[in-house]
């Protein structure tokens, strides 16, 4: 069973995307993130490099020729699919992605606007609809709600 996780009230999105993919890939972790498009991906790409001064997440797009031994891979809403591992899923797009039961665990992180909360209720009935577990947190005081 996919378990899902939702950090809520999120200041800054993508920084916390970087901060958790960081955490997860200095745990040994197999790292897949969704984004909604390719100018996210591309952000969130440039946002790897910088995150941590001194230090590496080693990180491909999706479907280059090292993305089956990169330990973070990237793609957006449009072209994900058929990622080459299925242990944690990052999903920043506003839709809950179609082959999200192939992976042990999902992570959703919303931010504070209301289109934001809006898109993430709807993610969390589909998701909770096909029997995922649901966890949530709160983004800013760190624990869980």
């Amino acid at each position: 069973m996919t378990s899902v996780q939702f950090y809520h009230n999120a200041a800054n999105p993508l920084a916390l995307a970087c901060e958790l993919v960081a955490r997860a890939y200095a745990s040994g972790r197999r790292i897949a993130v969704r984004t909604a498009d390719a100018a996210s991906a591309k952000h969130l790409d440039d946002a790897l490099w910088t995150f941590q001064p001194g230090g590496f997440i080693p990180h491909v797009q999706l479907g280059t020729p090292l993305s089956r031994e990169t330990p973070v891979v990237v793609a957006h809403a449009q072209t994900a699919s058929d990622w080459p591992h299925h242990d944690l899923l990052f999903n920043l797009a506003n839709d809950a992605p179609a082959d999200f039961c192939e992976f042990r665990t999902v992570v959703e992180i919303v931010g504070q606007g209301d289109d934001d909360r809006f898109a993430a209720r709807a993610r969390w009935m589909h998701y909770k609809s096909q029997g995922a577990e649901m966890k949530a947190f709160d983004a800013v005081l760190r624990e869980r709600i």
